[in-house]
C-alpha cells in the first residue's frame, strides 16, 4: 500500500468517526437505539447542505498537524527551531479564536484558519477552551490543571504520522520513547493530569507503527505499554494505563457485545478510556471502518472522541482507498483534510535555505494565506 494512502486515511478516518459519533454525543444509549434503530447509528445525519460535520475533535487534530508542519518548515529554512510546543501553543490559540470570534479573512497562525466553517463551535472542550484562552502552555513539569479528559488525546495522531523509528531523516525520525513524549507534551499543553497526557503519547506510538511500520494492532499497543516507563521514568500512573490496555486487548476476543465490552471500559471522556474504547473498536471490526467507527459510537459516552480515534487506527490500517465512499463525499472539508494528509507525509525534508521554495507550500506554512491564495481557483 502507498504510504500516502495510509495518512490520508488516518486523517480522513478520525475526522469520519467524529463526525458519524458527534451526532449522537450527548445522547444516552436508550435514546440512541430508540431514534435509530436496534443498530444504532451507522450513517452520517447530513445538515440542510448535505454536509457531514464534524466536532472540536477534527478541528484540533488540524491545528496539529499545522503546527507540525510549521514548526518544521521554519526548522528547515533558517536552521534552528523552538519547541513544537512553543509553535502548538500558538496554533491552538488560534483554533480558539475561531471559537469565540467571526470569521475574517485575515489569518493569524493557521492557514486551515481561512476556512469559514471552522470558524463554528462543536462543543468544544470546557478544559481546552480554559486552557487556550490562557495561552495553552501547560508543560509535563508544570501542569496547567488536573484535567485527564479526552481533550489532549483525541487530537494528537498528526504525531505519530509525522515521526516515525524507521526514517533516516533526522528531523523526522525518533525512538518510540520520543514520540511518545512528543504527543505527550503536545497533550499536556491543555491538559495537566498524568492520565490526560500518558493515553496521548502511546496514542501517537500506535499511529506511528500501523502507519510507517505495518504493525498489527496488537503488536502495537503492547510496544506502546512497553515504551511508557522508559520514555516517562517519573510517571506514577503508568500501571493504570497498561491496565486498561490490557483489558481491551482482552474484552477484544472476549464473548460479549461491542456495547457491554465498552462498558467494561468506561465512556471515552477520559483520555485512557477513550484510547482504550478506540483500540477495543478497531480489533474488533479490523478491516471494516464502517462497523468500527459505529461500535465506537453507540455507547452513552463520548461518542465522537471514541469513534475519531477508532476511525484514525482503522483508516491508518486499511487506507484512504479502502474507506467506504459514502464516508468521504459529504465529510466536511475533505478535501482539505486529505491535501493536509499528503503535506504531513511529505514532511519538510525538500525544503532548504538554498533551494526554490514552493509556491503552495510558502503560502501555507509561511503567509498563513493559502486558502485566500486558491480561492481564485476555486479549489474548495
Amino acid at each position: 500500500m502507498d504510504k500516502r494512502d495510509r495518512y490520508r486515511g488516518a486523517l480522513i478516518g478520525e475526522a469520519a468517526g467524529d463526525a458519524l459519533g458527534y451526532t449522537v454525543e450527548f445522547l444516552r444509549e436508550p435514546q440512541i437505539f430508540q431514534r435509530f434503530g436496534p443498530a444504532g447509528i451507522t450513517d452520517y445525519v447530513l445538515d440542510e447542505q448535505g454536509v457531514a460535520r464534524f466536532s472540536d475533535d477534527t478541528q484540533m487534530t488540524l491545528y496539529t498537524a499545522e503546527g507540525l508542519l510549521f514548526a518544521h518548515t521554519r526548522g528547515a529554512l533558517r536552521g534552528i527551531m523552538a519547541s513544537i510546543s512553543y509553535y502548538m501553543s500558538f496554533m491552538y490559540q488560534d483554533w480558539y479564536r475561531t471559537q469565540t470570534e467571526d470569521f475574517s479573512e485575515r489569518t493569524r497562525c493557521a492557514w486551515v484558519s481561512g476556512f469559514p466553517e471552522l470558524f463554528a463551535r462543536r462543543a468544544p472542550g470546557t478544559t481546552c477552551m480554559t486552557a487556550c484562552a490562557t495561552g495553552a502552555n501547560g508543560t509535563l513539569e508544570s501542569p496547567i490543571n488536573d484535567s485527564k479528559g479526552c481533550g489532549g488525546i483525541m487530537r494528537v495522531a498528526p504525531v505519530g504520522l509525522f515521526y516515525s523509528k524507521s526514517f533516516s531523516n533526522m528531523t523526522r525520525h525518533m525512538t518510540y520513547a520520543d514520540i511518545q513524549l512528543q504527543g505527550a507534551e503536545i497533550a499536556a499543553l491543555t491538559h495537566g493530569h498524568e492520565l490526560g497526557w500518558l493515553p496521548a503519547g502511546a496514542f501517537a506510538q500506535i499511529v506511528s507503527m500501523i502507519v510507517h511500520e505495518d504493525s498489527p494492532l496488537p503488536e502495537a499497543v503492547a510496544a506502546a505499554s512497553a515504551t511508557l516507563s522508559e520514555a516517562f521514568p517519573k510517571a506514577r500512573m503508568i500501571g493504570a494505563l497498561q491496565e486498561i490496555m490490557e483489558r481491551a486487548l482482552s474484552l477484544a476476543s472476549s464473548g460479549l457485545s461491542d456495547l457491554d465490552a465498552i462498558h467494561e471500559l468506561g465512556e471515552g471522556w477520559v483520555a485512557e478510556e477513550t484510547l482504550a474504547i478506540g483500540v477495543l473498536c478497531a480489533l474488533r471490526h479490523q478491516g471494516d471502518f464502517a462497523g468500527a467507527i459505529a461500535a465506537a459510537s453507540n455507547h452513552n459516552g463520548d461518542s465522537d472522541s471514541t469513534a475519531a480515534l477508532a476511525g484514525t487506527i482503522i483508516g491508518a490500517q486499511i487506507g484512504y482507498e479502502a474507506i467506504p465512499h459514502r464516508f468521504i463525499e459529504p465529510l466536511e472539508l475533505h478535501e482539505a483534510i486529505v491535501e493536509i494528509a499528503d503535506d504531513l507525509s511529505t514532511g519538510c525534508g525538500h525544503l532548504s535555505e538554498f533551494a526554490p521554495l514552493d509556491r503552495a507550500w510558502a503560502h501555507k506554512y509561511i503567509h498563513h494565506d493559502y486558502v485566500q491564495w486558491r480561492r481564485e481557483g476555486s479549489k474548495y
